[in-house]
């Protein structure tokens, strides 16, 4: 195992001057990721999550500051604290981070079988999980199905806050994930409808929806489908569509049906893991920014 975890490493290329085709060292880099999916909040929560001395996050904050790529403002209710947040070309600048990473990670995962990316995925998972002691501490998350106080905000927080951050949708794109899953839970009580979300106390980790409803008869509808950033590599995503896939089978659903946008590679793994299938892609607004939409399709097994 060490001799592999070594092989990692190098061939992730900590051993060079940049990190991920940057000219920054991997706690930078590091930074720039965190900051950007909102893990940490100032630089005391940076120390923390990096294992890092003071005194070398105050230099590391500084020096990104001073590149253009972090902003450290006050923070309204602690004077004595800063709020960390990337600017437009710190933003730009994990775009390309994340693409190098996927590609990169892509390369590798190519010559595998499917079986043999699941078994990777699990064993890395709790492999992180114990180097920080966390698997016999593990968050107590709470699978909830149907309505429940807050979930629409909550929801539409998750989406505009992510994709807000990594692919700069707006005002157009939060509206329509606000009012569109309002008009949902109207029809919540509709035996062909339903929500599942995770939660870690009251803090909404992910959540998946079913319509039975708006796409016709035999044909269910899987929307606001997101993970929280701070619970991605737990495995939510791949619990709250093993529940979807259940609840349409169960239905007897002839097709399920999504849209998303080209890009969001982690998202189609586990679509494809539960059998859905790119059926079409085409330039497109619905979202308020110009993507490649697409649109995957689950059939009922025989």
């Amino acid at each position: 195992m060490r001799s592999a975890a070594r092989h990692i490493v190098r061939e992730l290329g900590f051993m060079q001057k940049g990190l991920a085709g940057t000219e920054l060292s991997p706690s930078a880099v590091h930074t720039i990721i965190e900051v950007g999916y909102g893990t940490v909040k100032n630089a005391s929560d940076l120390g923390a999550h990096l294992h890092l001395e003071k005194s070398s996050v105050s230099r590391l904050v500084q020096k990104l500051q001073n590149n253009g790529l972090i902003e450290a403002d006050t923070d309204p209710s602690d004077k004595r604290s800063r709020i960390l947040t990337l600017t437009q070309e710190g933003k730009n600048l994990l775009r390309e981070v994340e693409s190098f990473g996927r590609r990169q990670l892509q390369s590798a995962l190519d010559v595998l079988s499917s079986n043999e990316v699941a078994q990777i995925e699990t064993g890395l998972v709790l492999f992180a999980k114990s180097l920080g002691g966390a698997v016999s501490a593990a968050p107590n998350v709470e699978l909830h199905e149907g309505y429940r106080s807050g979930v629409i905000a909550s929801v539409a927080h998750l989406h505009a806050t992510f994709y807000s951050q990594h692919y700069g949708f707006g005002a157009v794109f939060e509206r329509k994930i606000a009012t569109e899953m309002s008009e949902f839970m109207g029809r919540i009580n509709n035996s062909v409808n339903t929500t599942f979300s995770a939660y870690e106390g009251e803090e909404l980790l992910g959540s998946v929806s079913l319509d039975g409803e708006d796409l016709g008869d035999g044909v269910s509808h899987l929307r606001w489908f997101i993970v929280s950033p701070k619970a991605q590599g737990m495995g939510i995503g791949n619990v709250l569509l093993s529940k979807a896939t259940e609840f349409v089978d169960k239905q007897g659903f002839d097709r399920t049906r999504l849209w998303t946008f080209k890009g969001l590679d982690a998202a189609r793994h586990l679509y494809e893991k539960h059998r859905f299938a790119l059926a079409h892609q085409t330039p497109g607004k619905q979202w308020g920014t110009e993507v490649t939409e697409q649109e995957f399709v689950r059939r009922q097994s025989a």
